[in-house]
């Protein structure tokens, strides 16, 4: 997988303060430049005469259908810096790359509406970026002690 260029002017200045990136596929090995395969062992290429080893171009990854291959956290308000510096890095990449917007809250498992609904009712602990989701089973003096 080859390393996408975001323009700086998108993702850099826009939103290099409270974003992260996160590129998900792990490179596997060097693809190596030439036409004939023939000697070498598996996925290996060669450039030059009919035995020379050939020369690492790029660090590969393989990637599956419907595989995430990047993915940004950040704040709701820099969402339209976010989908123009991924518009264009998708033209890096070869094949039909589609760009999902999650309607998750944070790094949690629950959607927006119903994290607000849950917040009100008090069945979160609230932990740095994530939440703890508290169980209606258990025993009553600590349910008692975290809805007081």
């Amino acid at each position: 997988m080859q390393q996408p260029t975001m323009s700086p002017k998108r993702f850099v200045s826009s939103l290099s303060i409270g974003s992260r990136l996160n590129k998900l596929p792990v490179p596997l090995g060097m693809p190596l430049t030439g036409k004939n395969n023939i000697i070498q062992e598996s996925k290996r290429l060669q450039t030059g005469m009919p035995a020379a080893f050939g020369k690492p171009q790029d660090t590969v990854a393989r990637v599956h259908i419907g595989q995430v291959i990047m993915s940004i956290s950040t704040k709701l308000q820099n969402k339209e810096h976010v989908i123009e510096a991924l518009y264009r890095a998708k033209f890096k990449f070869p094949g039909h790359q589609k760009i999902h917007i999650s309607r998750k809250w944070g790094f949690t498992k629950f959607n927006v509406d119903e994290f607000e609904n849950m917040m009100a009712e008090k069945q979160f602990i609230l932990e740095g970026c994530g939440a703890n989701y508290i169980l209606n089973c258990g025993p009553l003096d600590k349910w008692q002690a975290l809805h007081s």
